[in-house]
């Protein structure tokens, strides 16, 4: 009986450093082979200032913003930019003054002319947040602007944001220049969850291949400057208004249609909205995980068991070597472990985070695996993506209130 336990304890450390070794070949492959996504030196790319600014509209769709509103929106209204520029602000169907208070905001401050519209419930096929930015566009339209910059209602700009985006675009001949928002870390569980979040996109959609010829396309919804023939082309937002990652859908359209997409971490870009609690942060990524998955039972097994590999094997490994006196597991897990932490870092920098944090990053992805779950769960109960209050339990379903 003892010698048998002593072959499965040997058995199970050798599969412990055989994972630990696969771990750690996947780090140099994410390390060398992906684009750099690790790298935080992404900014605005080089840019002349146009002889002549082209007009622009902004369309700001909200529902149940007010309390956001008033750090953002003034952003939006003192934009410094030199040519025609005009704010939509679409009410889809706020229950707390929305679009009243964006009107007193105007008032108080000059700035940018703002219209205040309500486009209706969406109908069958449509999530909300498309049909209001659908709506928007059409205002927008009659002004016949070069650009349309689409941003979210928690964002706020500085006053020379829609400049130097234009400016980029112009300059770059991009179609679509988006800039990932510096989100909220003031909360225990922002610091922890927030900059992994940016960190767990960048490596899924490498920023500095997006520019490129490939296939790989995506935007940050938050801050969208896109070129109106471009949308007119790629029949923005028509042939994506069932998505509820609209961003990620927006760049694949204008890509795939022959547009030019630049994507980047923003400076002076900021979102306003607090996730104070693990379950707003719970909820934010738990209501489109799924839908990040194509609703497939096949990739979501597949997140699973690429996310333990990558994430939760190397301190198990560390931890199975130390008990069992095995070298190799724990060297192995931790030098994986290592480079893990190492690629984090500068995305702590960037948001100005202590590089302490980078050894827990085992942790939060442990918490997204959960998540990701927990969306498919939802999903196969019905209650499936979700935006504002609005469910959508499967592509094209009929928005449900909640």
């Amino acid at each position: 009986m003892g010698q048998t336990a002593h072959v499965s304890a040997d058995a199970w450390t050798a599969v412990v450093t055989v994972v630990s070794a696969l771990s750690l070949a996947a780090w140099l492959w994410l390390l060398l082979a992906r684009g750099f996504f690790w790298r935080t030196d992404v900014g605005l790319p080089a840019r002349e200032e146009p002889g002549s600014w082209p007009s622009v509209c902004v369309v700001v769709p909200a529902r149940d913003e007010a309390a956001v509103l008033p750090a953002s929106l003034p952003s939006l209204l003192a934009q410094t930019y030199p040519g025609r520029a005009e704010v939509f602000l679409i009410d889809d169907g706020s229950t707390d003054g929305t679009g009243e208070l964006a009107c007193e905001l105007a008032r108080r401050q000059e700035g940018l002319p703002l219209t205040v519209a309500s486009p209706g419930e969406p109908p069958a096929g449509w999530t909300g947040k498309l049909w209001a930015v659908r709506h928007g566009i059409d205002l927008a339209r009659a002004r016949e602007p070069e650009f349309l910059l689409l941003t979210d209602a928690d964002i706020a700009h500085a006053p020379d944001s829609l400049r130097r985006l234009v400016a980029a675009a112009r300059t770059g001949g991009f179609d679509v220049v988006s800039q990932m928002a510096r989100l909220r870390v003031e909360s225990v569980w922002e610091r922890l969850v927030v900059p992994a979040f940016v960190y767990f996109f960048a490596q899924l959609y490498p920023f500095r291949w997006i520019g490129g010829k490939g296939r790989t396309a995506a935007a940050a919804g938050g801050c969208v400057l896109l070129r109106t023939d471009a949308a007119v082309r790629a029949r923005i937002p028509d042939a994506i208004r069932h998505a509820v990652i609209d961003d990620v859908a927006l760049a694949r359209a204008v890509k795939e249609s022959g547009g030019r997409l630049w994507l980047g971490l923003a400076d002076r870009v900021d979102s306003v909205r607090p996730y104070p609690r693990l379950h707003d942060l719970w909820r934010m990524v738990s209501r489109s995980a799924y839908a990040q998955l194509r609703h497939n039972p096949l990739v979501l097994a597949g997140t699973v068991v690429g996310l333990a590999l990558v994430y939760l094997v190397p301190p198990v490994a560390v931890v199975v070597g130390a008990v069992t006196g095995s070298t190799a597991a724990a060297v192995l897990g931790a030098a994986a472990w290592l480079v893990m932490a190492g690629t984090y870092v500068p995305m702590l920098r960037h948001y100005r985070q202590p590089p302490w944090l980078a050894p827990l990053l085992p942790f939060t992805a442990f918490l997204y695996l959960l998540m990701t779950v927990d969306s498919a769960v939802l999903h196969h109960r019905g209650r499936g993506a979700a935006w504002k209050g609005r469910t959508y339990a499967r592509p094209g379903a009929v928005p449900e209130e909640g």
